[in-house]
C-alpha cells in the first residue's frame, strides 16, 4: 500500500506537517493543568497525534528513555523513541514494516484512532538487544476538534517473568516430578527384569528435571549480565550426536525421527560447550514440537566464512505471524506464560557467544533454524 510517497506494510506512513506538529506540541505545553496531571504519573505517558507522533511526554518518560528532556522525543513515533529494532526497517519509520502488524502498541493506537479504548500487551526488542515487555493503554482524546491518543505504558517484565517461572515450576517441573514419583512407586514392586526396563526412564526424567532448572538459571544469569562464558575446544559433530542421543528419548520426540544428516563434517571450534548445547538443544526441541508424528527432524553443521553453522530442519512452515515475533522474549505458540526457547537462543548466541541465529521458513522447504559461531572465540 502506498501512502503519499512512502510505502507501508502496516499503518499509514504519512506524518504531520512541521507547522501543525509544532502547534500540537504548543497546545499541550500551554495547558498547565494537563501537564501537571499527566506529569504526575509514575509510568510513561504520551499524547500522540493522528499520525502517531508524540506531541506530549511526561518527565518519567524522559528518565526511562535516558534523554535529558521530554522535548527530545517530540515528533517521533513510539518505536523510534524507544529504539525498537524494527523502527527503521521501512522508510516510513515506526508502524510501517511487516513486523509492525503484530505490534500490540500499534494495534492499540489504531483502535484509539477509531474512537475506542484499547489495552494491549506489547513486546519490543531494542536495537541494543534489550527486550521490553509492556502493557499499553490507548484512549481517544479530542481537543479543539482534533483527534489525539493518550498513551500510557507500563513495564510488565517482572509480571511476565513470574508467569513463566510459575509455569515452569507448577507445570513442567511438577509433571516431571510426578512422573518420577510414579516410577518410584512401580519400583517398590518391580521384578528384576522390570527394574532394568525402568532404569532408562528414571534417568530421562531426572535429566529433564535438572535440565529445566539449569535452563532457567542460565537465562536469569544472562539477563542480569552475570553469565560466565568458558570457551574450550569443541567438535561440532560430536556435539550433534550427543544432542541427538539426548533428545531421541525426550517426550517431544515420540513418533518422530531425529537424525544427524549423513556426511555432516566434524568441525573444530572454540566456544562455551554448555551454552552452545543449550542453544542447539532448544533448536532441536522446537523442531520436534513443530513436527507431526511420522515426520523427520534433521540436524547438521557446516563451515562457512570463519564460522561453524549448526542447522536444524523440520518439514513444516511456520505461520507468518509467528515468524515476525519468534525471537521476542514473551512470545510463544504454546499459550500464556509459555516458551522462552527462541528468545534465549538469540540472547545467549548474540550477547555471549559472538554468534548469530536466524531461520528460513517456506511451505515447500519447511523450516530451518541456524546458529553460527566463530571458529576462534574472540578475546
Amino acid at each position: 500500500m502506498m501512502n503519499g510517497l512512502l510505502e507501508t506494510k502496516a499503518a499509514p506512513a504519512e506524518r504531520a506537517e512541521a507547522a501543525i506538529l509544532a502547534d500540537d506540541v504548543l497546545r499541550f505545553r500551554e495547558d498547565a493543568m494537563a501537564v501537571q496531571l499527566l506529569g504526575a504519573s509514575p509510568d510513561m505517558f504520551l499524547i500522540l497525534n493522528e499520525q502517531r507522533q508524540i506531541v506530549f511526554a511526561n518527565e518519567p518518560t524522559a528518565a526511562i528513555l535516558g534523554v535529558q528532556q521530554p522535548e527530545e522525543i517530540l515528533g517521533l513515533r513510539v518505536g523510534e523513541a524507544v529504539d525498537c529494532e524494527h523502527a527503521h526497517v521501512e522508510p516510513g519509520g515506526c508502524g510501517t514494516s511487516e513486523f509492525c502488524r503484530e505490534c500490540g502498541a500499534l494495534q492499540g493506537m489504531m483502535t484509539s484512532l477509531s474512537g475506542r479504548r484499547a489495552v494491549r500487551e506489547c513486546r519490543i526488542t531494542r536495537a541494543n538487544g534489550d527486550s521490553l515487555d509492556l502493557r499499553v493503554t490507548a484512549r481517544p482524546l479530542t481537543m479543539d476538534g482534533r483527534a489525539f491518543t493518550t498513551f500510557a505504558i507500563t513495564d510488565i517484565a517482572d509480571e511476565k517473568r513470574r508467569r513463566v517461572l510459575e509455569r515452569i515450576f507448577f507445570h513442567d517441573i511438577l509433571n516431571t516430578a510426578g512422573g518420577m514419583l510414579g516410577i518410584a512407586e512401580l519400583l517398590t514392586e518391580a521384578t528384576p527384569e522390570e527394574l532394568d526396563e525402568y532404569k532408562p526412564l528414571v534417568y530421562t526424567l531426572s535429566h529433564s528435571l535438572v535440565d529445566e532448572i539449569k535452563a532457567q538459571q542460565t537465562l536469569s544469569a544472562a539477563e542480569a549480565g552475570e553469565l560466565s562464558v568458558e570457551p574450550m575446544r569443541l567438535n561440532s559433530l560430536s556435539l550433534l550426536y550427543e544432542l541427538a542421543a539426548a533428545y531421541a528419548n525426550h517426550e517431544v520426540a515420540i513418533g518422530r525421527a531425529l537424525v544427524v544428516e549423513p556426511g555432516t563434517p566434524a568441525i573444530c571450534f572454540e566456544s562455551d560447550k554448555a551454552l552452545v548445547r543449550r542453544v542447539v538443544g532448544n533448536m532441536i526441541k522446537n523442531a520436534l514440537e513443530a513436527s507431526h508424528p511420522g515426520q523427520q527432524v534433521t540436524v547438521s553443521c557446516r563451515q562457512t566464512d570463519g564460522s561453524v553453522e549448526f542447522t536444524v530442519h523440520n518439514p513444516n512452515e511456520m505461520p507468518r505471524s509467528v515468524q515476525l515475533q519468534v525471537f521476542q522474549r514473551s512470545f510463544s505458540t504454546k499459550g500464556n506464560g509459555r516458551g522462552l526457547g527462541t528468545y534465549s537462543m538469540r540472547l545467549l548466541t548474540e550477547q555471549f557467544l559472538h554468534g548469530s541465529v536466524g531461520f528460513a521458513s517456506a511451505a515447500e522447504e519447511g523450516t530451518t533454524f541456524f546458529a553460527r559461531y566463530p571458529l576462534v572465540f574472540p578475546g
